[in-house]
């Protein structure tokens, strides 16, 4: 609660860029900020985005995917 009362402006940034807010009162989660349905990320919100995605290795992709997909299909 304290960011959202000191920062409201800048959450609700967040939450229009995209982002998903837990609200808390005394470390207890009491609602979510979601941006609404249909909302458009601009090109520079979602570019940020994406350079912000861990890298993904290749390798271990294939091994993550081989061991919960069914080999014999």
């Amino acid at each position: 609660m304290r960011e959202l009362r000191n920062s409201g402006g800048k959450v609700l940034d967040r939450v229009v860029a995209g982002e998903h807010v837990t609200i808390t009162r005394d470390g207890t989660p009491v609602a979510r900020l979601t941006p609404l349905p249909g909302a458009r990320l601009s090109a520079s919100t979602l570019v940020e985005r994406f350079r912000r995605l861990p890298p993904v290795d290749p390798e271990r992709l294939r091994r993550d995917v081989d061991a919960v997909v069914d080999q014999s299909l």
